[in-house]
């Protein structure tokens, strides 16, 4: 059996309930894929776009419908070694990558100000614009269940907004596209599991604008909040379910204000409705 082959047998097998289960589940649950779906598997190169990649691949053929995928790779000015790493681990896992170069390291790095902001902003419009071309109505993120909490506190903490990643969202700038994120029920911890037993090596922070890397990992907000979440986690283990639970029982009666479709509703408005 090809080393590739062993990977996916492991996905229906010892990962099916950690790994599979919840890619199918939040597939079926948000419907994120249709009969006829043409999707852009976008692949950053590290391990959860790359494991997304392999779902993918696995739902194409145990799925019940029809569906394309192109496999993405936008090339924003890697180092020679980061863009040999995406092609080797790409040749392994047999994905049949796309690589799309670009300039967009270099056009933040001129444009100074908050580096990740203005990258991820460009990054995405970059996909959705090829993913177009190439006659996609889809582009898939590998934005997992972690991420999902982590950005709901951050938007909290430092966006003084609650907000989150939803499961999927149309695009204001690019007609008939969408944004889904299939890895949305997926804990990182499994994908870490699933990415040792195999030994694979991923790209980790493959940005060359951002240099406060400590142990591998970018020293952020975003770390900082993965660090409160796991020591909350040592008193209240369900801490993690719990916040991502929140996200859909939001008690509209009991808040002073909401946001939707870009007007405000604020606390007197939604008390003389209650009358």
């Amino acid at each position: 059996m090809e080393f590739y082959e062993e990977v996916e047998r492991s996905l229906i097998t010892k990962y099916r309930k950690r790994i599979w289960h919840n890619f199918v589940k939040a597939i079926k649950d948000y419907n994120l894929i249709e009969k006829g779906d043409k999707i852009a598997c976008c692949i950053s190169g590290g391990k959860d776009s790359f494991l997304m990649a392999k779902l993918f691949q696995e739902i194409q053929k145990h799925g019940d419908f029809y569906f394309e995928v192109e496999y993405l790779v936008m090339d924003p000015g890697y180092k020679k070694e980061n863009r040999t790493l995406i092609e080797e681990n790409a040749k392994k896992l047999n994905i049949p990558i796309k690589i799309i170069d670009s300039d967009i390291f270099e056009c933040v790095d001129r444009m100074g100000g908050a580096p990740c902001y203005m990258c991820a902003r460009m990054r995405r419009g970059f996909l959705y614009s090829k993913a177009q071309e190439l006659g996609c109505n889809k582009i898939a993120l590998g934005h997992h269940f972690n991420d999902v909490i982590e950005t709901l506190l951050m938007s909290m903490f430092y966006g003084c907004e609650i907000k989150s990643m939803p499961p999927k969202l149309r695009s204001d700038n690019f007609e008939n596209m969408e944004l889904i994120r299939p890895m949305y029920l997926i804990r990182e911890r499994d994908i870490l599991i699933w990415k040792n037993a195999f030994d694979l090596k991923f790209l980790q922070c493959e940005c060359k604008l951002t240099e406060g890397v400590k142990d591998g990992h970018m020293d952020s907000k975003r770390s900082e909040i993965k660090r409160l979440i796991e020591e909350l986690k040592k008193t209240n283990p369900d801490i993690d379910i719990n916040l991502f639970s929140a996200l859909q029982n939001i008690n509209l009666d009991a808040v002073n204000g909401y946001r939707q479709n870009k007007i405000y509703h604020d606390f007197n408005e939604m008390y003389e409705k209650m009358k």
